[in-house]
């Protein structure tokens, strides 16, 4: 997909795939670094995918980001209507809901490499 027709998706929608790719990743790290019970991966996988650590990690990655990227995270960080859980402060969740956006958008422009690239800045891949 181009970018001018991601561009025509909505921030929520962009959070919501890359919400998956962030986790898929994720969950793949946590796998290949130590094979364990379900239970234990599970525990381990949310450390990385609370918008507490997605958060922090913006604020690691955020001047390492393409000017494109930075105004893709920036419009995620600003969209409307985001409600974040009672235990997450409102800033914490609209970073992560930014670095979700900014996940979705690369998958569906297919840049698979940017992706990776910056999940290894994250997570120390």
């Amino acid at each position: 997909m181009t970018k001018q027709e991601t561009n025509q998706y909505g921030s929520a929608a962009l959070a919501f795939l890359g919400d998956a790719v962030y986790e898929k990743l994720v969950r793949e790290m946590i796998v290949t670094r130590a094979n364990m019970p379900a239970a234990k991966l599970h525990n381990e996988a949310v450390k990385y995918v609370c918008c507490e650590y997605q958060s922090e990690a913006v604020e690691r990655i955020f001047d390492r980001l393409s000017d494109e990227e930075q105004a893709v995270y920036k419009r995620g960080r600003n969209s409307d209507g985001i409600s974040p859980p009672k235990h997450s402060s409102a800033q914490d969740y609209r970073r992560a809901t930014g670095l979700e956006c900014l996940f979705g958008y690369l998958e569906l422009t297919g840049d698979t490499a940017r992706i990776r690239e910056i999940f290894d800045m994250i997570c120390g891949g």
